[in-house]
C-alpha cells in the first residue's frame, strides 16, 4: 500500500505528480516543474520519489531519506512544489518497488472527483509507456505532461501509445497549454520549452571525481552533497 492511500484528502484544482528517483534532484526537475506548474495552472507539483522502481532494479540507489531530504530542500521556498512521501511505505524505506499505476489510483482516492490530474514525465521516460504496467489503464487515469528538449515532436510520443487508445486517429492538436494528443479518455501534452542539459548520472559521476556541480542543483542540494559525502 502507498502512503498516498492512507493520507488525508486533498482539496486541490490541478495537481501534477512527478515521480522519480530524484538520484539527486537537479535544476533540468526545477524547470521542468516550474514550466508546468505555471503553463498549465497547476495548484501543486509533488515530487513522488520513488521507492523502486522496476525500471532500476538492478541499479544502485541512494537511501530513500537522502533522496527525500534533497527534494525537500529544492522545493524549500519554491511556490507550488512540494515533496511526496507517497512512495516511503509503511516504515519510510522506500524499499517496495512502485508502480505509477498504483500511485495514480491511490491519489484518486484522495482527490476531488473534479480535480484535474497530470503526470509529469520526461520525453524519454513516455517513450517506454508501452513498457509501464496496466499501460492502457495509466493512460486513460490522467492526462500526462511529457517535458522534452525544443525540437522534438509528438509524432514519436504517438508511435510509443499502445494503438488500443488512440482516439480518432490521435491526431495532433492545439490547445492553449501547446500541442497535444486527444487519446481515448485522457490527453498527452507536449512541454518542449524547457531544456537545462543535466543527469542525475551525470552530476554522480562529477561528484565521483571531485568535480563543481555548482551550476547543476539547487545551492542547498549541492550543500547536502557534500556534507553527507553522497557519490563518492
Amino acid at each position: 500500500m502507498t502512503l498516498a492511500s492512507a493520507s488525508p484528502p486533498l482539496s486541490v484544482r490541478a495537481l501534477a505528480l512527478f515521480g522519480g528517483t530524484f538520484d539527486p534532484v537537479h535544476r533540468g526537475h526545477m524547470a521542468a516543474a516550474r514550466a508546468a506548474r505555471d503553463r498549465f495552472g497547476l495548484d501543486a507539483v509533488h515530487f513522488v520519489v520513488a521507492g523502486r522502481p522496476p525500471h532500476k532494479s538492478a541499479l544502485p540507489l541512494s537511501p530513500y531519506p537522502h533522496r527525500c531530504a534533497m527534494v525537500a530542500l529544492a522545493c524549500a521556498g519554491q511556490a507550488r512544489l512540494s515533496l511526496s512521501l507517497a512512495e516511503a511505505g509503511p516504515d519510510f524505506s522506500g524499499s517496495a518497488t512502485s508502480y505509477s499505476i498504483e500511485l495514480v489510483r491511490a491519489h484518486r482516492k484522495r482527490l476531488l472527483r473534479s480535480t484535474h490530474l497530470y503526470f509529469l514525465v520526461g520525453a524519454d521516460a513516455f517513450l517506454e509507456i508501452g513498457k509501464w504496467r496496466e499501460s492502457e489503464a495509466l493512460l486513460d487515469s490522467c492526462d500526462f505532461i511529457v517535458v522534452s528538449r525544443p525540437g522534438f515532436r509528438l509524432e514519436p510520443l504517438r508511435a510509443a501509445i499502445p494503438a488500443g487508445i488512440l482516439a480518432d486517429g490521435c491526431v495532433v492538436r492545439r490547445s492553449s497549454a501547446g500541442e497535444c494528443l486527444r487519446l481515448r479518455s485522457s490527453t498527452v501534452y507536449l512541454m518542449s520549452s524547457v531544456h537545462v542539459d543535466v543527469s542525475s548520472t551525470s552530476i554522480r559521476s562529477r561528484v565521483a571525481r571531485g568535480l563543481s556541480i555548482r551550476s547543476l542543483v539547487p545551492r542547498a542540494v549541492e550543500d547536502y552533497i557534500c556534507k553527507q559525502a553522497l557519490y563518492r
